[in-house]
C-alpha cells in the first residue's frame, strides 16, 4: 500500500520530497483540497501581495516535479474520513486510498470574526493564494483600509496597504501590536515603525460589527465608526484537526504526537500547523504555525514514516518584512524578565534578547543580515547569556 499525505501545503510537499530523497520508491499520494499545487504562504502577506514576487514564485516545486518523482498529486480533492482499521482514507469523490503510513498535514484556517456584517463584500481574509490575488487587486482600487488584528499578518498587510497609498487603521484589543509574540517593549518598536509610515492604531478596542449596505463601509468599535472601503481580518488561525478528531485520534489544541511526530496510531503522523509536539525545553506541547516548522516538520515526519529515528525539538522560528525593516526571531517569550538590546534600536539595526534570570529564552535581529539568526539560535538553544 501507498504512503499517503493529506494536505498539499508546504509541510506535505516537503514530506513528499524527503520521502523520495530518503529512497522510498513505493506509491506516494499527495492529496490537497486546493486546486493549486503546493505553495509557500509567507509571500501571501509579503512579496506577492506587495508585487515584488510573481505568482509563479510562490510554488514549492516546478509543475513537472511531481510527475518526475512519481508523486500522485490529487488537487481539488478533500479527504473526508480515515478508516484506521482498514488503513484507508476516503475522499469526497468517493475514492478510497489504502495506506501503509499516513501523514496529516492539513494546516490551518483563518479565525473568523463572528460579528454582524462579516459576510459583506470588501471583508477579506488571507490564507490562500486566491485570497491574496483578490486583495492585491482590491488594494489598488480603494483608499481607506481597516485591519482587524495587529499580529504579524495584520502588520504586514498594513505595510502593503500603505505601500499602495491607502489610509490604514489597525484595530486590536491588546495594548500593543504583536503583544503575545514579542511583549509590549518590542511590540512598541513595531508600532513606531508603522506610525512613522502613517498608520493609525486603535489599541484596547475590538470590532463590534461591520457596517454597510451590501459592501463594507465602516468598522464599528466601542469608540465609534472607522470609515472603510476594505477590511482585512487577521486575528489568528485555527488548526484543521477535524479529520484527525473524527478518526478518534487524540486532539487538544492540535493533533497530539510524540517527538517522532507519530500520533497514538503508529501508522499515522502529523506535521506542520496541526502538530502539537512535546517540548522538553519548554515543558509543554508546542504547536507552531510558521514557515520553518512546516519545512522541518514535514521532513522529520517523512524520516519517521520510513522507520528512521527522529527527535523533533526545533526551536520556533519566524521572520517578517515590513517597509524597509526585516527581522528574524527564534524561541518563545514565555516567562521572560526583561528585554536586553545590542546595537542601534533608533537606527533599526539591532539584536534583542528576552532574558529569564540569566538565560536567553528568545532572540531577534532587526536588519542585521550579515550576522543573521544563527548565533541567536545557538544562544537560545544553549540557554546562554548575551555578552
Amino acid at each position: 500500500m501507498a504512503h499517503v499525505i493529506i494536505g498539499a501545503g508546504l509541510a506535505g510537499a516537503k514530506a513528499a520530497e524527503k520521502l523520495r530523497a530518503e529512497g522510498y520508491d513505493g506509491e506516494l499520494v499527495l492529496v490537497g483540497d486546493e486546486k493549486e499545487r503546493p505553495y509557500e504562504r509567507p509571500p501571501l502577506s509579503k512579496g506577492y501581495l506587495i508585487g515584488d514576487q510573481d505568482r509563479g514564485d510562490v510554488f514549492v516545486h516546478d509543475e513537472g516535479w511531481y510527475g518526475e518523482h512519481g508523486v500522485d498529486l490529487r488537487l481539488g480533492t478533500r479527504a473526508v474520513r480515515i478508516d484506521r482499521r482498514a488503513h484507508e482514507v476516503e475522499l469526497a469523490d468517493g475514492a478510497r486510498l489504502g495506506y501503509s503510513k499516513l501523514l496529516l498535514a492539513t494546516g490551518s484556517s483563518p479565525r473568523r470574526l463572528k460579528v454582524e456584517g462579516n459576510t459583506l463584500d470588501g471583508v477579506h481574509y488571507v490564507r490562500r493564494l486566491g485570497h491574496t490575488a483578490a486583495l492585491r487587486e482590491a488594494l489598488g482600487e480603494v483608499s481607506r483600509v481597516v485591519v482587524a488584528g495587529a499580529g504579524w499578518i495584520g502588520l504586514e498587510i498594513a505595510a502593503a496597504a500603505r505601500g499602495k497609498g491607502c489610509e490604514v487603521t489597525v484595530v486590536d484589543p491588546a495594548p500593543s501590536p504583536l503583544h503575545a509574540a514579542l511583549g509590549e517593549e518590542m511590540g512598541g518598536f513595531f508600532a513606531d515603525i508603522h506610525r512613522d509610515h502613517g498608520v493609525e492604531f486603535r489599541f484596547g478596542e475590538g470590532v463590534d460589527r461591520f457596517a454597510g449596505a451590501g459592501r463594507v463601509e465602516a468598522v464599528v468599535t466601542p469608540s465609534g465608526e472607522i470609515p472603510a472601503d476594505l477590511v482585512v481580518v487577521g486575528v489568528g488561525a485555527r488548526p484543521n484537526v477535524e479529520l484527525a478528531e473524527e478518526a478518534g485520534l487524540a486532539v487538544d489544541g492540535g493533533v497530539l504526537v510524540d517527538q517522532a511526530l507519530r500520533t497514538e496510531d503508529p501508522d499515522i503522523f502529523a506535521a506542520g500547523d496541526i502538530a502539537a509536539v512535546p517540548s522538553p525545553r519548554y515543558g509543554r506541547r508546542l504547536r507552531v504555525e510558521h514557515w520553518q516548522n512546516a519545512i522541518s516538520g514535514g521532513e522529520a515526519a517523512a524520516v519517521a514514516m520510513l522507520g528512521g529515528e527522529v527527535v523533533y525539538d526545533d526551536l520556533p522560528y519566524f521572520f517578517s518584512d515590513q517597509y524597509d525593516v526585516g527581522m528574524e526571531f527564534v524561541g518563545l517569550v514565555d516567562g521572560y524578565d526583561r528585554v536586553e538590546t545590542r546595537g542601534d534600536v533608533a537606527g533599526r539595526a539591532f539584536t534583542a534578547y528576552w532574558v529569564a534570570g540569566e538565560e536567553v529564552v528568545a532572540g531577534m535581529h532587526v536588519n542585521l543580515w550579515d550576522d543573521g539568526i544563527g548565533a541567536i539560535r545557538d544562544l537560545v538553544a544553549e540557554r546562554g547569556r548575551p555578552s
